[in-house]
């Protein structure tokens, strides 16, 4: 998005055109010669659509989204959750402003930084839709502002952009920018606290080589890894995977000891199938989670219960029955069935596992494929 594009958003034609084209095809749109600036008309209700499951406020209030930093934006449900509060927070990196939105209702004040002039007014004219007051955004980088600033913070929180000038994403927070840990000193000088967004890809136990006293958390929505937050502010070293709506497991780090089962595997035994969320295998604690309530053989897998574990951190499925894999087996009794393919641990893809038996993936069976011990297995659920 470009100035002239921002612009035309803001006039009455353009307002009125996107309110009524809401919930058409957006190709539809873009092809409609009555609708005004037809294309870019059509690129605000397609995102403005998307927005209604992953920024449901921005949708509301009809706020101006660029497509770039809307896909680069979090959603306000992971927005939501950043577990820090108080009186000022010094937010790093604005971009759509989600971030910052979400911690408006935690402190008293925000200064988010934009070091893009356009984004920065973008975001400032979303702020007033949105009918947020205690948002101050400031046209800079990350650098030149703590460079000048004299005051002081009680968190400062950022989201390094992940990509390179090029395109392609980074993960070692020194390639992100800003670059976080050469920014340290003049963020101990600003706060003593430091709330870091990082990719799902950043390994948990960097983290603690990198920041020493913090909190790892691991943050899944949906089934689907969304960040590991760092809150690095001298705490005790603690390791956390929260599954969004589900809730939480965590532990001092030193007591994560992921120590997965070490007894043969007896099929016989089994009668639940627990597929543990997304968040507890990312942050090792899969094992632990369970630990008494399911037989796990390695993190990455699934874990056996003999009864019906209750409440977990993840799914519990019902077995009927668990024997070797076989493709040819398979192939003979499934008769080219359509079934749900699900697999942890297990050295196949799905497409080949499908190849292979002449299931066709989709339908109501569902089947489970995992590695114990060096074997395969296949789990039929009910």
């Amino acid at each position: 998005m470009d100035t002239e594009a921002y612009e035309l958003l803001r006039t009455p034609e353009l307002v009125r055109a996107v309110e009524e084209a809401l919930g058409r095809d957006p190709l539809e749109v873009a092809l409609d010669k009555r609708v005004p600036h037809a294309a870019l008309v059509a690129t605000q209700v397609k995102y403005l659509g998307r927005a209604a499951a992953k920024l449901p406020s921005y949708r509301a209030a009809r706020c101006i989204l660029p497509p770039r930093a809307f896909e680069q934006a979090s959603s306000e449900a992971c927005a939501a959750h950043k577990r820090i509060g108080g009186e000022a927070v010094l937010d790093l990196t604005c971009g759509l402003g989600v971030d910052a939105f979400a911690l408006s209702r935690r402190f008293g004040r925000v200064v988010t930084l934009e070091r893009d002039p356009l984004l920065a007014r973008i975001a400032r004219d979303n702020f007033a839709r949105l009918g947020v007051t205690n948002v101050e955004v400031v046209c800079a980088s990350a650098e030149e502002y703590l460079a000048r600033t004299g005051e002081r913070f009680d968190w400062v929180y950022a989201d390094p952009d992940r990509r390179d000038a090029a395109g392609r994403k980074q993960v070692r927070l020194e390639a992100c920018s800003p670059d976080i840990m050469a920014l340290m000193p003049a963020v101990r000088r600003v706060a003593g606290r430091l709330c870091l967004k990082n990719s799902p890809l950043f390994d948990v136990d960097a983290a603690f080589a990198l920041f020493g006293g913090c909190e790892t958390e691991v943050v899944s929505l949906g089934g689907e890894c969304k960040e590991v937050m760092v809150y690095a502010d001298g705490r005790e070293p603690r390791i956390t995977a929260t599954a969004l709506g589900l809730g939480s497991f965590g532990l001092p780090r030193c007591e994560a000891v992921n120590a997965p089962c070490t007894e043969p595997f007896e099929p016989g035994r089994y009668g639940w199938l627990v597929v543990p969320d997304v968040a507890l295998q990312k942050a090792r604690l899969a094992c632990a989670a369970l630990r008494g309530r399911a037989d796990l053989w390695s993190n990455e897998g699934y874990g056996f219960a003999a009864s019906d574990p209750g409440a977990v951190l993840g799914r519990v499925l019902a077995i009927d029955s668990i024997e070797p894999y076989d493709p040819k087996a398979l192939r003979r009794t499934m008769r080219g069935e359509r079934a749900e393919l699900m697999k942890r641990d297990f050295p196949l893809a799905t497409a080949r596992i499908a190849a292979d038996t002449g299931i066709r993936e989709g339908g109501g069976v569902r089947l489970a494929f995992t590695r114990i011990g060096g074997r395969l297995w296949t789990v039929r659920l009910r």
